[in-house]
């Protein structure tokens, strides 16, 4: 076999692609960014899939199951006071991050996929009933679209599906139409997971509450990305996932607008969510203690507390900043190879890199781009109507953060070649 052309390299110094922003001191943060594979350095291209997670973020789990390890609200011992306060700073910690109003609308869950499910299941449960509608759009991961299935089904609703253009774009014209006197919530993703499309959400919430319908923002591929403000957004739900924003896994965050979690019924019953048992009668604890039954992930709380104080230490900006010239740049150097087709070419993207090479089955293009140490993601993403929406099985899916670098999408891009020239 013959070895693959390489394009030409785009320079030396990944310091040098964005001013003040040192992505070499920043890659000596993450230690699995040093590793090699299959004899490679390692080069990690699956951030939408999971983050990797820097030593802050290692440190504090360690630290608490170490010398904080206790169950939490209920304990007067030392241990139990000091796990106490170091879960409920990290909801502190998440509400700034976002600018909720009040930590009490910082409900703490397992990740994205529950915190839509609590939203559907109890607010949708209330609200939603025959005839009604739920609006979503084209292209949504399965999370957003399964647990609305499921209450639409319940309750003789129907689910209807805002469409998208060729290039990944929201038809908001199209959406404006679909909302009318039946439609009861509206649940769109901020960032496609499979496309990269930013939704143009005030916009989108805007036009909802005109008609006072509230939002669930899915905001899984957003946060680790940009500034997120709820309340600039106005928006009634957003839900995110701490995996994918260089935190620990099993983490994740609803926020909801207070008014609306005090008259939503509980998710789930258990221990922490109640204010007093009778066999009788249940009452219900305060927010945001209502929605968390049984011992909560307290050592994923405070790792996921200490990835966003690292996250606020760099900067949101600087990373969009940063992100964004990475992501040009690999638009450039992938769309320039022959026989390669982006899929997802919005105006404004986030993160995400969506391409299909000719003739060339993408999970073989991830199998051969392995071989070369660069690791990306194959398949539906869990978005299968988007690979239905463009014809299409699968894709492969390069996707960004900022401790990936302009030598990293150079090897993406090589790799492309190599691959191509294993099935000439």
């Amino acid at each position: 076999m013959t070895t693959a052309a390489k394009l030409p390299s785009t320079g030396s110094s990944a310091r040098a692609f964005a001013t003040g922003f040192d992505v070499e001191k920043i890659r000596r943060d993450f230690p699995i960014l040093a590793r090699d594979v299959r004899g490679k350095k390692l080069v990690y291209l699956d951030n939408a899939a999971t983050s990797q997670k820097p030593r802050v973020v290692i440190d504090a789990l360690s630290r608490y199951y170490e010398l904080e390890n206790a169950n939490i609200h209920r304990g007067v011992h030392f241990l139990s006071e000091l796990a106490t306060a170091e879960h409920e700073r990290a909801r502190q910690t998440v509400q700034q991050f976002i600018n909720a109003a009040d930590a009490k609308e910082i409900v703490f869950v397992r990740g994205t996929t529950e915190a839509i499910n609590l939203v559907a299941q109890t607010y949708g449960r209330v609200h939603v009933g025959a005839g009604d509608e739920v609006l979503i759009t084209a292209m949504e991961h399965h999370s957003n679209i399964v647990p609305w299935q499921l209450l639409c089904e319940e309750k003789g609703a129907k689910l209807r599906v805002a469409p998208i253009n060729d290039d990944g774009e929201l038809l908001l014209e199209e959406f404006a139409k679909l909302l009318t006197s039946r439609t009861k919530i509206v649940a769109v993703a901020h960032v496609s997971n499979a496309l990269g499309t930013v939704n143009p959400l005030r916009q989108i919430i805007q036009l909802a509450h005109q008609k006072n319908i509230p939002v669930l923002v899915d905001g899984a591929q957003a946060v680790p990305h940009m500034k997120v403000d709820v309340q600039t957004l106005d928006c009634d739900f957003y839900a995110f996932s701490s995996h994918k924003m260089f935190g620990p896994t099993g983490m994740g965050v609803l926020y909801g607008k207070a008014s609306l979690l005090e008259a939503m019924p509980p998710y789930q019953g258990g221990g922490e969510m109640i204010s007093s048992v009778t066999f009788e009668k249940t009452t219900y604890n305060k927010l945001p203690f209502k929605f968390e039954a049984g011992t909560p992930n307290i050592a994923g709380a405070i790792a996921m507390g200490a990835a966003i104080e690292y996250l606020n230490a760099i900067g949101m900006s600087k990373i969009a900043a940063y992100e964004h010239e990475l992501l040009e740049h690999a638009t450039r150097k992938v769309s320039a190879i022959p026989g390669v087709r982006l899929i997802g070419t919005a105006k404004e993207k986030a993160g995400v890199l969506s391409f299909v090479i000719e003739g060339i089955h993408p999970h073989d293009v991830g199998t051969i781009l392995d071989q070369e140490g660069v690791a990306i993601r194959t398949g539906h993403h869990c978005a299968q109507p988007i690979m239905d929406r463009f014809g299409i099985p699968a894709t492969a899916r390069a996707s960004f953060a900022f401790y990936n670098t302009k030598e990293e999408v150079d090897a993406l891009a090589n790799g492309i070649l190599k691959v191509q020239e294993v099935f000439a």
